[in-house]
């Protein structure tokens, strides 16, 4: 079987990501790897062995271009509302909490809030299938 360890995102200003993510998620830094053209940043925290990458390209001086195809990552937490307005008073941005109920019945509630890179980050409450 096959286990995810991480994921890669590009990024442009490492350390305004790494605030980022430690700020929204409490991502920690677990590794640097530095190289002559590239760093390699893996995050994470004491709730997952799931790491996030980012490489961070040293002659990159412009935004990436992330495309029309809509990705994200997700996150799951306990108490979304308190998480939410823990991210609008750090300023983060975070948008409305959203309750998905395709057929009548709730099945996720969720807001999502964007990276310094513009990256979509999708909050979860915790619960069902998104433990």
């Amino acid at each position: 079987m096959a286990k995810a360890i991480h994921s890669m995102i590009r990024v442009l200003d490492e350390a305004r990501s790494v605030a980022f993510y430690e700020t929204a998620f409490g991502l920690k830094i677990t590794d640097r790897l530095d190289f002559p053209g590239f760093t390699l940043v893996y995050l994470s925290n004491e709730e997952t062995g799931f790491e996030l990458e980012l490489t961070v390209n040293k002659d990159r001086t412009e935004p990436y271009d992330l495309g029309d195809g809509y990705g994200h990552l997700a996150v799951s937490v306990a108490d979304l509302a308190a998480e939410h307005a823990r991210l609008k008073s750090a300023g983060l941005a975070p948008r409305d909490i959203v309750a998905f109920a395709p057929a009548g019945e709730v099945i996720a509630e969720f807001f999502f809030i964007a990276d310094p890179d513009g990256y979509q980050i999708e909050v979860l409450k915790r619960g069902g299938r998104y433990l």
